[in-house]
């Protein structure tokens, strides 16, 4: 070691401090990158875990060998070098090479699309540097250790250094640069630690390195053409892109809408129509909701609750069309509220709490719970909900703790006599033999509700669900709509009352112990991606290469 940096081991616990953190700043930079395309769900973390621990153990025993064989120092600051080149390429190039992944298995494979297309984008974008992080350690310990006598105390300090770094390189990303400036410079920010971390190893020693000299110009050629936040690179005429602490978050309009995605290749999840009129998507199927909750036979204003707000399009229509009702909306993700107050058109006057759905269920039982005895009947009416809606499912990110037997007998709970919940359930899929996702929900529902019914919105993957333990919920609904004096709205709701099926539970319970909601979810969106390739796939056989192109 003839550098005299080495000399000094603090030098050396910062390079095991900065591995550590860029492993972990990658990882959930990764996560960030592939949740636009394939969801941010536990099935998609466990892929980036495991390919990411599969990197890590390579270039343990890689380190090790490397170090034994050939001790130099500039061998591991080179790898490091690398490292920090690739992790600045791919704001640049990863979000290319996850589309042409997905693009090249949509039409190859049949079955677990999301799983593989994940996995194979995470083994080439990501496993390569960190097998060279992967190495710092064992070559670290090689040139740390003087003697056995404080070996022990030695790789102590340098595992330490590590598992600081990487908690750090835990918490900056999530609540700090990927909201601040997001995923891409990220991305870049880590790389040049990296990067600067090497060449003060070279400059110290006088030595010149190619590699370094390569790294610095491949750093700023990222940094010119790597710094954009755009996920969806083939649109150009969006209104907003960015990103939040919980999604990738786009906005875009036409002359007649505006919309909200959090997902590019998942659909979407908010629309506003400009001429205010019904959206023709699940939103106004959803507002048959109130007219089973007895909204035109009340004596006073009816209460909605609203969990999974989104930008409020459920929450506009009702007030548009229903026009003095009370309403109340809980969103986790604050930058969602506040789009949907700019662009969105949602009221001032609508309160909108920032919190997980379930969470504020528990804190209104709390507060119920400790009031008991203190209200009347009358006062626990006015106190609870007409209609709740359930709108926090996004395509395979249902979260668990919102689809059990325990969530749903807290939304129970929290309604009046007679209220209804209504679930917006995604995914829907139809011909298959087997329960699928929308299948254990209802079931799940049924255990807790004794009125339930499904209703399919047509041209449209959603179906909407109707829950209450009033045993003349139809009743009620259709004697309330009877006496709506919109046209429109009347007409929509007739089709709804020849559209509802009553539920017949499967047995198919989802519990807070046992929610497999990612595999069933997954399993609906393959048959939906095998529906949509044999389309393309017919117009491919039929009209060749130029029939495929034009159908887009």
């Amino acid at each position: 070691m003839n550098n005299p940096i080495l000399k000094n081991k603090i030098y050396l616990y910062l390079t095991e401090f900065f591995a550590g953190m860029s492993v972990m700043a990658v990882e959930l930079g990764a996560s960030r990158l592939l949740a636009p395309y394939f969801s941010s769900s536990q099935i998609v973390w466990t892929i980036i875990i495991g390919t990411i621990m599969i990197a890590m153990a390579l270039g343990n025993i890689m380190g090790g060998r490397w170090a034994d064989k050939n001790p130099n120092p500039d061998k591991l600051y080179g790898r490091i070098i690398i490292a920090a080149i690739w992790i600045a390429l791919i704001p640049v190039v990863g979000k290319y090479i996850v589309i042409g992944i997905s693009a090249l298995l949509v039409f190859t494979i049949s079955t677990n699309f999301l799983v593989i297309a994940a996995f194979a984008a995470c083994m080439i974008v990501f496993v390569f540097p960190l097998f060279l992080l992967g190495t710092v350690t064992p070559s670290l310990v090689k040139y740390t250790v003087d003697s056995l006598d404080d070996s022990g105390k030695v790789v102590g300090y340098l595992n330490a250094s590590n598992t600081i770094g990487s908690i750090i390189g835990t918490f900056v990303p999530t609540f700090i640069s990927i909201p601040a400036v997001g995923t891409s410079i990220t991305f870049l920010i880590f790389a040049g630690i990296l990067l600067l971390l090497a060449i003060v190893y070279f400059v110290s020693g006088k030595k010149r390195s190619v590699k370094a000299v390569v790294g610095v110009i491949l750093f700023l050629i990222s940094c010119i053409f790597g710094h954009g936040d755009s996920f969806a690179f083939w649109q150009h005429d969006l209104t907003y892109e960015g990103e939040s602490i919980y999604n990738y978050l786009q906005v875009y309009e036409d002359d007649s809408k505006v919309v909200l995605s959090t997902n590019v290749l998942f659909g979407v999840q908010s629309v506003y129509r400009k001429e205010k009129t019904l959206t023709g998507m699940y939103y106004d199927y959803a507002m048959a909701a109130p007219y089973m909750a007895g909204i035109k036979k009340k004596d006073r204003p009816l209460k909605v609750l609203i969990l999974g707000m989104g930008t409020g399009t459920y929450a506009t229509q009702c007030r548009r069309y229903f026009g003095d009702i009370s309403i109340e909306g809980v969103e986790i993700d604050q930058k969602i509220t506040d789009l949907a107050h700019e662009y969105f058109e949602l009221p001032e006057d609508i309160k909108v709490t920032t919190y997980d759905g379930r969470a504020y269920l528990e804190a209104l039982n709390a507060q119920d719970k400790s009031s008991v005895g203190d209200v009347s009947e009358e006062q626990a009416e006015s106190m609870g909900y007409d209609v709740i809606m359930v709108d926090a499912y996004q395509d395979i990110t249902i979260p668990f703790q919102m689809s059990s037997v325990e969530f749903f007998t807290l939304v129970e709970e929290q309604l009046n006599k007679n209220g209804v919940m209504v679930v917006n359930m995604n995914i829907k899929s139809d011909g298959q033999n087997i329960a699928g996702m929308n299948d254990y929900l209802a079931d799940t529902i049924s255990e807790v509700f004794s009125e339930v019914y499904t209703i399919d919105v047509p041209n449209n993957t959603n179906r909407e669900l109707f829950a209450s333990n009033n045993p003349d919920m139809i009743k009620d609904f259709q004697e309330n709509f009877a006496e709506e004096e919109d046209a429109g709205l009347h007409e929509l709701m007739t089709k709804v009352t020849l559209g509802l099926i009553m539920h017949s539970s499967g047995g198919n319970i989802l519990t807070d112990d046992k929610a497999p909601v990612e595999l069933l979810s997954m399993q609906a969106i393959d048959a939906l991606i095998r529906d949509e390739v044999d389309y393309y796939k017919e117009i491919y056989e039929e009209e060749g290469l130029q029939g495929l192109l034009d159908s887009f």
